[in-house]
């Protein structure tokens, strides 16, 4: 699936992804491949990813969106860091 990770300065990550990990409001949760479509407000936390090619990313969030539809997955966060 594609991800794309986008702050109101620049965009912070593009790319195939094998799963995401995002603080949802009331819990985290995980994104697979072919998961349901679904829009989700996200809260202050880490948001977790591994690329494709199996590397490990992690992103501390204080809160945003997240859309999934057909493996296209976009999250649109403030007060993002690397780490």
């Amino acid at each position: 699936m594609n991800l794309v990770i986008l702050s109101p300065e620049k965009e912070i990550f593009t790319g195939a992804v094998k799963s995401v990990q995002a603080p949802g409001i009331d819990g985290g949760f995980q994104l697979l491949e072919n998961h349901a479509a679904m829009v989700s407000a996200l809260g202050k936390g880490v948001v977790n990813i591994v690329t494709e090619k199996g590397d490990k990313l992690s992103y501390s969030v204080n809160g945003g969106f997240l859309e999934t539809l057909n493996n296209e997955v976009a999250l649109l966060v403030s007060g993002v860091t690397e780490g």
